[in-house]
């Protein structure tokens, strides 16, 4: 059995430059009081950012000319470069590939459904968590990335949605899941901070639903606990993909330190702690984890829980051994656990056209994309 070398601490490529989006009330007081700006300007510039989602200084036209470019280079350094996005699904999907300010490349998906718009954002350039069917996973974790940087991938969102980027009238941004690029809670306090800027009211935050946000993992046992202690009350999602240790040894290498049982018991504990059902994603694998026994295993598993299965049907990268499974057995795998009075649903399918899957986009080359525009 080989063993996975868990990455809790990205390496680093040089650290990220501060930026207004990093920072809490206080910081934001202070750092404009760096630059001899009264106080009040704090909350003008978040609310510029996090209401009307503008990230120019130039265009902040409440604000002194003569401040403008002090403020930009202190508090608005640029943090994604766009280097090419694309579009599916009639104009109701737009996946983005992002350069960051070393070079390192993340991805983020921008979703309209009847009735919400969802961005799926990345936490981490890579992943280390090394799952042999994601193509993020395949790459390796290049670094984590900063709170700013998780954040302004939402501001971009919003702002895409607010200015009618989808292919139809403006709309608002109402749902985000980090089921991007990494394992969130590897990379956990620069998460938790991106999170309490997601729900924050303004003008400390986007002021998101909390039930609108879900947080997925792979499995991190301690720090679901340090994330049920946090008080955010997200949807927490466990990408379990196997429902017995010796397939998810193979699939999900973080398995081979903290168990099946010992990851259901810790979303058992965060669903005890918010009174909230979580999400299990299993991705539906063409002769790996779709036979029917595995159906029951999982069902006997979850039928006691607060739980819910998203069998998500696998998209397959170039040249992978991987396929996703038949519909037929896909079908059979929902009937046998909702036998079991598991609640079930199929994930919809997005972005299949344009490298749908996370890490697809950059596994292509960006370096050999179209040049980079500023977002």
């Amino acid at each position: 059995m080989t063993s996975l070398p868990l990455v809790f601490d990205a390496p680093r490529r040089g650290r990220p430059p501060r930026h207004l989006a990093d920072l809490d009330a206080d910081g934001r007081r202070a750092a404009v009081a760096e630059l001899g700006l009264p106080g009040y300007r704090a909350d003008q510039l978040a609310r510029h950012y996090f209401t009307r989602f503008e990230h120019e200084p130039a265009r902040m036209t409440d604000l002194p000319a003569t401040a403008r470019d002090a403020v930009g280079g202190a508090l608005f350094p640029p943090l994604l470069t766009e280097v090419r996005s694309l579009e599916a699904d009639a104009g109701t999907t737009r996946k983005t590939l992002w350069r960051l300010h070393d070079g390192a490349l993340v991805e983020s998906v921008l979703m309209k459904y009847p009735g919400r718009i969802t961005a799926c954002i990345s936490s981490q350039a890579g992943c280390g968590m090394a799952c042999p069917f994601c193509a993020t996973g395949q790459g390796g974790l290049t670094r984590n990335l900063s709170t700013a940087e998780i954040v302004d991938q939402v501001r971009a969102a919003a702002r895409v949605a607010a200015d009618g980027g989808l292919g139809s009238e403006p709309g608002r941004l109402s749902n985000v899941v980090f089921m991007g690029m990494g394992e969130p809670l590897a990379n956990y306090p620069r998460l938790a901070a991106a999170l309490h800027r997601l729900i924050a009211p303004a003008p400390d935050g986007f002021g998101l639903s909390r039930r609108s946000i879900t947080v997925s993992t792979v499995g991190l046992v301690p720090a679901i606990a340090k994330l049920a202690a946090e008080d955010l009350d997200v949807t927490l999602a466990v990408s379990l993909h196997a429902p017995d240790d010796e397939l998810r040894d193979t699939l999900v290498p973080v398995n081979t330190r903290w168990k099946v049982g010992e990851v259901l018991a810790a979303a058992d504990g965060y669903a005890a702690r918010t009174g909230r059902r979580y999400s299990i994603e299993y991705a539906m694998i063409r002769g790996v984890n779709d036979q029917g026994w595995r159906a029951d295993l999982l069902g006997d598993l979850l039928a006691p829980r607060l739980a819910h299965v998203n069998l998500i049907p696998l998209n397959p990268t170039p040249g992978s051994q991987w396929d996703a499974s038949p519909k037929k057995v896909e079908r059979e795998f929902v009937r046998r656990l909702e036998a079991r009075g598991v609640s079930v649903t199929v994930r919809d399918t997005r972005g299949r056209d344009i490298d749908g899957a996370c890490g697809q986009l950059a596994a292509a080359g960006g370096d050999e994309l179209m040049p980079p525009l500023r977002v």
